[in-house]
């Protein structure tokens, strides 16, 4: 419960981005992640965060995208991934995220979709780490399929910046 609680705050952080982005620190850019460090009351959280290279359908209208892997170390909490799909998703069908062959499906919730188990999620990182492209596709309450690739151009780094910033 606590996890799925840490996740929506990150989803909400995408949906509040003008206040995070006062809040928030920048820390760095690796590739294509920007990692960030915020700290509220002494605990901190840190982060990664990468937009879609591409999105289709073209035509759908979507909220920002958002891929977010966040570290909370006073919940001893390494890599929890989340993404903010745009758009409220269809809870029946699961979020696929696909890398270099392999498929890891995600509950979705809102406009969030989020990994069940964390020896799950340690497995998507690592594939992450591995690959150069993610694919993540998601049905809306309306029924729309969309896909979303990203670039896992700097992943690894970023997640060492990550750790870093939230030492």
């Amino acid at each position: 419960m606590k996890k799925l609680i840490r996740a929506g705050v990150v989803v909400l952080a995408g949906l509040v981005t003008p206040a995070i982005a006062q809040t928030a620190n920048f820390i760095e850019k690796q590739g294509d992640w920007s990692v960030y460090a915020h700290d509220t009351g002494g605990k901190k959280t840190c982060f990664a965060v990468a937009k879609p290279r591409s999105s289709k359908p073209k035509n759908v209208r979507r909220d920002p995208i958002f891929f977010y892997l966040s570290d909370w170390p006073a919940d001893k909490v390494v890599n929890e991934i989340s993404i903010k799909m745009g758009y409220p998703l269809k809870t029946t069908v699961p979020v696929e995220i696909k890398i270099a062959g392999k498929s890891f499906k995600l509950f979705a919730k809102g406009e969030g979709a989020y990994v069940e188990k964390t020896e799950d999620e340690q497995k998507v990182v690592a594939a992450m780490k591995a690959g150069s492209t993610m694919v993540v596709q998601g049905r809306s309450t309306r029924g729309t399929l969309t896909t979303d690739e990203y670039s896992l151009t700097g992943t690894s780094k970023a997640l060492e910046a990550v750790t870093k910033a939230c030492q």
